[in-house]
C-alpha cells in the first residue's frame, strides 16, 4: 500500500500524458514525451540515462532561481555533478502537483507546485545553492538531524532543438508560496524508493523520432 507521498509522487506526470495524448505536432509530442522521461529519470537517480545525446544536448545550460540566488549549471560537467552531488545527499527525490504548461517549437512554459524532502541541515532560502556545506548559514530554526516537506510554486521554461533535445531549464520560484513542513523520517521517498514506484513507468512512451 502507498503512502499519501508515494501516491502524489506515482501520479504526477498525470497532466503531462493527458496533454501528450491531446498533442498532433510531432515536435511539440516529443518535447513532451523528453520532459515526462526527464523528469522520472531524474527522482529515478538515473541522470545519466537522460544526459544522453538522444535526451540532451551537448552543452546543457540550466539557470535555476531560489529565495533571491541563483544556481547557474553550464555544460554537461556542471550539470552531471549537480546531479551527482544531489544524488549522494538522497536530495533527487522531488515532485510536482497539478501542472499548467503551453508547449511551442522553442520548447514549454508551465507552472506547477513541487514538493521535495529536505533535511533539516540543508534548509535555506535557496534549496540548490550550497549542495557542498561550504557556506556558514545563521542559526536555523529547523532541527538539523530532522527532515522536511518543502512545497513551492515554481515557473519554468525548458528550451529544446528543433529535433526534440533538452537544451536547458530556466526555472523561478515563487517564494512567497514556500510552505516548510516537519516530516516523520519512516515518510520520506528515498532515491532508491523512488526508483522503485517509477521503474514500471518510465517507458510508457517511448521518443519517437522526427521524420
Amino acid at each position: 500500500m502507498l503512502t499519501s507521498y508515494e501516491e502524489e509522487f506515482v501520479h504526477q506526470m498525470e497532466d503531462i500524458e493527458d496533454l501528450i495524448e491531446r498533442t498532433e505536432n510531432p515536435l511539440h509530442r516529443k518535447i513532451l514525451i523528453n520532459y515526462r522521461r526527464h523528469g522520472m529519470l531524474e527522482v529515478s537517480g538515473r541522470y545519466d540515462d537522460l544526459l544522453k545525446p538522444d535526451m540532451t544536448t551537448a552543452h546543457p545550460h540550466y539557470r535555476i532561481f531560489e529565495g533571491g540566488e541563483a544556481t547557474i549549471l553550464d555544460g554537461m560537467d556542471a550539470v552531471r555533478t549537480f546531479y551527482k552531488t544531489l544524488e549522494e545527499i538522497d536530495m533527487l527525490v522531488m515532485w510536482t502537483g497539478r501542472q499548467k504548461m503551453a508547449v511551442g517549437d522553442f520548447g514549454f512554459a508551465g507552472e506547477a507546485e513541487f514538493s521535495q524532502f529536505v533535511p533539516g541541515k540543508m534548509l535555506s532560502g535557496n534549496v540548490f545553492s550550497d549542495l557542498d556545506g561550504s557556506t556558514p548559514k545563521e542559526e536555523s530554526q529547523y532541527k538539523p538531524d530532522s527532515w522536511y516537506l518543502v512545497r513551492r510554486t515554481l515557473a519554468f521554461v525548458w528550451h529544446y532543438t528543433s529535433e526534440g533535445l533538452l537544451i536547458g531549464e530556466n526555472v523561478y520560484e515563487d517564494v512567497a508560496s514556500k510552505t516548510v513542513e516537519e516530516v516523520d523520517a519512516a515518510d520520506v521517498i528515498t532515491g532508491k524508493r523512488a526508483a522503485e514506484l517509477l521503474a514500471p513507468l518510465i517507458d510508457k512512451y517511448e521518443l519517437p523520432e522526427l521524420n
